[in-house]
């Protein structure tokens, strides 16, 4: 490395590489990452993907089953012998999160975060030079490790993204421990908890040296929340409480490579890329406000070493729970072009920042993650065994894991080739509702005759839970055969959503009544008001702006909100983000299972009666019963007791799912081209 840049041996010659790359997670639907469930033949295929799209490096954050390391070998081997360039690998070393939790002190409980970190990175050096057995550890990896890896480490980045508590507690138990003096890195001004970093990297170089002869860059995992610059204008504290500054890590001569600092940054978060003044003002070449570009010049100019941007990314999901105010690079309900689309504008700013390369996060969709503004709403044990579109931490991939083992059950385009061998739940002389499901989904099929989609409503009244829910719905002047919790209204391409009965609103009962960030409506207290509300997500709570004095509300968004277009991947209208689409009289609608207070699709757990219980919890179900109603443009009243049929769905075990490669990966494989 020099002070820029990487540089890689290819042919007996050192040439600069610029690094773009993928965070490769360890998760796949059905299973928990700590399961390392995903095999020898897709991490295969995958590095295949990753080559196509141009990229030179992959990361890693732990300690992966053999199978990962024999598919790398194996793969770059093929590549070389084809005369191609192999993918690079930057290898992480993870710390045990519940041990951050309950020791929160990197020196506490007779240093058992340190000894740990050390001895994991010992295990990781032999895993790479394929000279190790771990024995079976439930949670971790094990196997015989035999593929030697090693010539492809590109380099380390240890450690994850610090909770400031655990730096600010090593640093106040421990004011003895600031300085670390190694036999291949030191430390000048240091922290104690910089102290830390410098002890585990000395002790990983000093290993593999000693060991294999061999060393590699290092850098210890960083991003805002804990970086060296000041951000007067961040509004949470915790945001800009202590730093992490690894300038105050230095090398020794006998360290070869030399270290280099690594930073996850995202565009929305913390909200300093909302409201610190020099970076919202901040003009790019093209004259563009750029936030990102601002941060990125200046942890460039404060380094003397190689900077990395190991985690950028932008979720094309349909839930969303950050924004930034300045550029619309927001935390979800981003389509997936425009996810590729942004992400080639953050690989642009990075490159033009001057930066040694970054690393887009994720490689795949991880459906086992979870999201603060909804991560009540779900069963936390069963996450991987469904698709929650509306939590964005599942769909920050450029592979999508789409239910149904070859092709998803139905299509949102218009042909309704999906539907023909269906038989309705519900039809009468002149109207028909079809309604199946898969690990995402709740499909919804009108056919209705002399439907006029401009003018005309579409009412369907969806039971989910008995004992509660509206009787009927008073601004229609309709009434149901069963007490309804939801209602999809289907209004034109601009005014269709699902809405939900008052008293079982999640979104009003998190913020009027567990806590007192919306104001309290006493009426929606009880139930068969014949209120059906919008449904929303909180965005950010109440806070003022330091230095502006600028106080931002509490805020959320109508996420109930159906977004008219196409959903099938295979056509060239193709919209990640559509909900429904008409087409010769006929409506196709698909609603995410947590839309309709579904927190386990496949075991039929719905949120209970809140009130009764005092706190969202989970209550089993047999099914769920539908009613539709075609309410024609004048008509001044609807149908009186509306019937409604029930739709008893099949559990699952294990989820059924199938590859596609995003939009975003095809545009960022053509961008990728322009950072060679």
């Amino acid at each position: 490395m020099d002070k820029n840049a990487f540089y890689v041996l290819e042919n007996g010659q050192w040439n600069k590489v610029f690094v773009k790359g993928v965070n490769l997670g360890a998760g796949k639907p059905g299973a928990f990452p700590g399961e390392v469930a995903i095999t020898y033949d897709e991490y295969y295929r995958w590095f295949g993907y990753i080559s196509e799209m141009n990229a030179n490096t992959i990361r890693v954050y732990t300690i992966q089953r053999p199978q990962f390391y024999n598919a790398l070998y194996d793969f770059n081997r093929n590549a070389e012998e084809k005369g191609k360039k192999p993918i690079y690998i930057f290898h992480g070393v993870w710390i045990d999160e519940t041990d951050i939790i309950t020791i929160d002190d990197s020196f506490g409980n007779d240093d058992k975060i340190l000894n740990d970190m050390i001895a994991t990175t010992t295990d990781i050096i032999d895993i790479l030079h394929g000279n190790n057995y771990l024995p079976v550890n439930k949670g971790h990896a094990d196997g015989n490790y035999t593929s030697d890896v090693s010539k492809y480490v590109i380099g380390w980045i240890l450690g994850l993204e610090w909770e400031p508590s655990l730096v600010v507690n090593t640093n106040t138990n421990n004011p003895q421990r600031s300085n670390y003096n190694g036999k291949y890195l030191y430390t000048e001004g240091a922290s104690p908890f910089e102290a830390f970093l410098a002890e585990v990297g000395d002790k990983l170089i000093d290993y593999e040296t000693s060991t294999y002869n061999m060393q590699s860059p290092v850098a210890f995992s960083n991003w805002v929340t804990t970086d060296p610059l000041k951000h007067p204008n961040e509004p949470y504290k915790n945001e800009d409480l202590v730093e992490v500054n690894v300038e105050h890590i230095k090398w020794r001569d006998s360290y070869k490579p030399g270290m280099f600092a690594s930073y996850h940054v995202y565009p929305y978060y913390p909200d300093t890329f909302s409201y610190q003044t020099d970076y919202i003002t901040y003009k790019d070449k093209d004259g563009k406000l750029n936030p990102y570009l601002a941060y990125l010049e200046e942890i460039k100019q404060f380094h003397s070493m190689p900077v990395v941007i190991s985690e950028f990314g932008i979720p094309a999901s349909r839930g969303k729970a950050h924004e930034n105010r300045i550029t619309g690079f927001n935390q979800g309900f981003i389509d997936e072009r425009t996810q590729g689309e942004m992400l080639v504008s953050m690989m642009k700013d990075i490159h033009a920042a001057e930066l040694a390369g970054g690393i887009v996060f994720s490689w795949q969709d991880e459906w086992f993650k979870r999201t603060w503004n909804n991560n009540d709403l779900d069963m936390p044990d069963s996450r991987p065994y469904w698709q929650n579109t509306q939590t964005n931490e599942q769909h920050f991939g450029l592979l999508a894991f789409d239910p149904g083992s070859e092709r998803t059950v139905s299509y949102i385009d218009g042909e309704f080739e999906d539907w023909k061998d269906d038989t309705p739940l519900y039809e009468d002389d002149k109207l028909k509702l079809y309604v199946k499901n898969d690990e995402g989904y709740v499909y919804l099929m009108v056919d209705a005759e002399n439907y006029d989609f401009e003018k005309d409503t579409i009412l369907i009244p969806i039971d989910t839970i008995d004992g509660q829910g509206n009787k009927g719905f008073p601004q229609y002047g309709a009434t149901f055969g069963k007490d309804a919790d939801f209602v999809v209204k289907i209004h034109g391409p601009n005014d269709s959503r699902v809405l939900v009965d008052a008293y079982y609103d999640n979104y009003y009962f998190r913020y009027a009544v567990q806590t007192d960030l919306i104001d309290a409506v006493p009426s929606f207290h009880k139930k068969n008001t014949g209120v059906f509300n919008p449904i929303r997500l909180g965005l950010n709570k109440q806070f003022v702006v330091p230095g502006l004095n600028t106080e931002v509300p509490f805020t959320g968004y109508e996420t109930g909100l159906l977004k008219y277009g196409i959903a099938n991947p295979d056509s060239p209208d193709f919209n990640s983000l559509s909900d429904f689409y008409h087409n010769n009289g006929k409506v196709e609608i698909r609603i995410p299972w947590q839309l309709l207070n579904v927190m386990d699709p496949s075991k039929k757990y719905v949120i209970d009666d809140m009130y009764a219980r005092g706190k969202i919890t989970e209550l089993k179900v047999k099914g769920m019963s539908f009613g539709v109603e075609h309410i024609k443009q004048g008509m001044t009243k609807g149908a009186q007791n509306l019937t409604m049929t029930e739709y008893d769905w099949k559990e699952w075990e294990h989820p059924t799912f199938h590859e596609r490669l995003k939009p975003s990966y095809f545009i960022l494989q053509q961008g990728f081209l322009g950072f060679d």
